[in-house]
């Protein structure tokens, strides 16, 4: 069975809703809007999980903020306030989470920027930008796929500026950044030295969210090094790209950073006003 659609997504957030008094302002449009690729199971859990903050809480009601700290958990687990960082690693978490966010808001038509976070959350996770999209998507055209690499850099760039070195932290965006690098070499064909030939069978889009990927394909060493020297092309474009746009937001990287370290919590709005005062269009 597919992954629902937004319609589909509705529905079942209603029917899971008879049983919990919302507010007013809880809008499961909304809601539905922001869980693209979410299944019956993980809407379900939303539901729950936002119930029991509102109970948590003292509210007679659910609100958007327990429904949206609902999908946060769901994808990126519990907050882990108990899991405390020593300042330098604070700093460093800051600066590599607005290095995301601003990445993100200097590229034009990706995910937009809800929250960028420095509370441990989930078993790994020591900071995050939460990026949603508010439309389902079945098809990702090159530029995408090199913007969401890009978007994965701005955490690592960002601390190689401020710290003229990175750090162990930006090893999942790393691996995020490969895979998307890979596919678009050996499975859509989106090289131009190589030309149109998947070399993979029977793998599904990484942007959707993937399972299993298969191997080495039945192709030549000599090939072989091919694919890996354009995926090193497409990575190494795309640093370097990151490393352009935030050497320009400097201050603003900085600054960002320590209202983040003072609140712990920003929201995408309030980032986009400390770039307005900069005088940066987003």
């Amino acid at each position: 069975m597919d992954r629902p659609d937004k319609i589909g997504r509705l529905a079942i957030l209603k029917l899971h809703a008879r049983a919990v008094p919302l507010a007013a302002d809880a809008d499961l449009d909304v809601m539905a809007a922001m869980t693209a690729g979410f299944v019956g199971a993980d809407l379900a859990n939303v539901v729950n999980e936002a119930a029991l903050l509102a109970v948590r809480r003292g509210k007679d009601q659910v609100g958007l903020s327990e429904l949206q700290e609902a999908v946060e958990r769901v994808i990126g687990g519990l907050e882990k306030k108990n899991r405390v960082l020593n300042r330098m690693e604070k700093e460093r978490v800051a600066h590599h989470e607005v290095g995301h966010a601003l990445v993100a808001f200097s590229i034009p038509g990706g995910d937009a920027v809800q929250k960028i976070s420095i509370i441990p959350r989930g078993i790994a996770a020591l900071g995050y930008t939460l990026q949603l999209p508010t439309e389902d998507r079945f098809l990702m055209t090159k530029a995408e796929l090199q913007n969401k690499i890009a978007v994965l850099f701005g955490g690592r760039v960002a601390e190689e500026i401020i710290y003229q070195e990175v750090s162990t932290g930006a090893q999942d965006d790393l691996r995020k950044a490969t895979d998307i690098a890979t596919s678009m070499v050996k499975t859509y064909g989106m090289s131009e030295k190589l030309g149109q030939i998947s070399f993979e069978r029977d793998r599904q889009p990484l942007f959707l969210q993937t399972g299993q990927t298969s191997g080495r394909g039945d192709y030549s060493e000599e090939t072989s090094r091919e694919i890996d020297c354009e995926v090193r092309r497409i990575i190494d474009e795309q640093y370097a790209r990151v490393r352009t746009i935030l050497s320009a937001q400097q201050g603003i990287l900085r600054e960002a950073a320590l209202v983040l370290l003072g609140k712990e919590v920003i929201t995408g709005e309030e980032l986009k006003g400390i770039i307005a005062k900069a005088g940066v269009r987003t």
